[in-house]
């Protein structure tokens, strides 16, 4: 794959991951209220976890591009 084409799929991927992520926080604090009218404790387990996919997401595909010699 050529150095171009490298680019764009990193830059497609983000702009996916981003997109996506960006509509599951906007829709975040709805689900935070319902949830924490069964229990506050599950509602910032919740945010927390989201919170932390987010940034897991991004440490995996990390890895991902270092063991391909990326």
């Amino acid at each position: 794959m050529s150095g171009e084409a490298k680019g764009k799929s990193a830059a497609l991927a983000a702009l996916f991951i981003l997109l996506g992520t960006g509509v599951v926080f906007y829709f975040l604090p709805r689900m935070m209220v319902a949830l924490g009218n069964v229990s506050p404790w599950l509602a910032g387990a919740f945010g927390a976890l989201l919170v932390l996919g987010f940034f897991l997401l991004f440490w995996l595909r990390a890895r991902y591009q270092r063991k391909r010699g990326n």
